[in-house]
């Protein structure tokens, strides 16, 4: 299906973004290394239950807006962003469904504008309030002496040109590291603290039969108009994050809410010995439920489409209810 990508303006920041179908609002909100793209098995599927549905660049993403800072990266930043494409679209109020880093831009849009929001789904990261350390300093204390990606992300401009070189084979590399393909085939990065992401880590080569070429392409050619400077500087804004939201060391989740997890994502096992899916509604006051998808990884929603497709709709025709 083809679909009509259009660019906004909201508070002199620029959106690509592609809306469809009427009704409520639904706010469809990806990770990294992602696009609106990472949503083309939920747009139609949603819109046709009666909803209109928005799936959009996120800031730092191809012909979105792309600021150098990385202090403008930081989630209250995010929150923002999806406040303004609500008042863009006219409506008082949305329902959030965020993958990966889509997930806690979500959750705390939710936990600081609970009055604008009427339901939240997050995808492979469940809400959690703020620990007693950034999670850069947790990343760096538990992997000090092991390859960890997201200590790699801190380096600047080191990853970005190791993703960059080539950028197909980095987004192939990367979806098939992470995928329950990947887990089954144990394809894991170094264990150098010297090494890069992608070493070690082989291509699909024909494994990733829900990644088909086209979204590929279009991956691709939104990450070469952006680069990977601004998707890599939310990672470089986690400190700026622990400072700034402090009010996240209470806050809950109040409107319905809901968790989809793929059962091989890496997500599931950063901790050693402890499994971030096992409680997933802990600080969600009107929680739906904990969905693990039985054999899929991290890109769970295009992993297995039919199945997440299934959960959102129960969800979304309950809030209708």
């Amino acid at each position: 299906m083809s679909y009509n990508i259009n660019s906004l303006v909201v508070n002199k920041k620029k959106f690509k973004y592609i809306a469809q179908g009427e009704g409520p609002l639904v706010l469809l909100v990806h990770g990294w290394p992602e696009t609106w793209v990472s949503w083309k098995n939920q747009i139609n599927f949603i819109s046709e239950l009666g909803f209109m549905v928005c799936a959009f660049n996120t800031r730092g993403y191809g012909d979105s807006y792309c600021p150098q800072d990385i202090k403008k990266y930081s989630l209250k930043f995010f929150t923002e962003d999806l406040l303004d494409i609500i008042s863009f679209f006219n409506k008082d109020r949305a329902i959030l469904i965020g993958h990966d880093w889509g997930a806690p831009i979500c959750w705390t849009t939710a936990a600081y504008h609970k009055e604008k929001i009427s339901g939240v789904i997050g995808l492979s990261v469940p809400f959690t309030r703020r620990g007693k350390c950034s999670s850069t300093k947790l990343w760096k204390s538990l992997y000090k002496n092991i390859f960890f990606y997201q200590n790699y992300f801190q380096k600047l401009d080191i990853p970005e040109a190791e993703l960059e070189k080539d950028i197909s084979s980095s987004l192939q590399k990367i979806y098939y590291w992470c995928s329950a393909e990947g887990f089954k085939d144990n394809i894991k990065t170094s264990k150098s603290l010297n090494s890069g992401l992608l070493d070690g880590i082989k291509l699909p080569n024909g494994r990733l039969k829900w990644l088909n070429n086209e979204n590929l392409n279009y991956t691709v050619a939104d990450f070469k108009k952006s680069g990977f400077k601004g998707s890599l500087n939310r990672y470089r804004a986690q400190e700026i994050d622990w400072h700034e939201l402090k009010e996240l060391d209470k806050l809950s989740i109040t409107p319905p809410s809901l968790f989809i997890g793929g059962e091989y994502d890496p997500v599931r096992r950063f901790i050693k010995d402890y499994d971030a899916y096992k409680n997933a509604g802990k600080f969600c006051e009107n929680f739906k439920g904990s969905h693990i998808i039985k054999d899929a990884g991290h890109w769970v929603q295009q992993e297995k489409p039919n199945e997440v497709n299934k959960i959102i709709r129960n969800f979304l025709i309950d809030l209708k209810n």
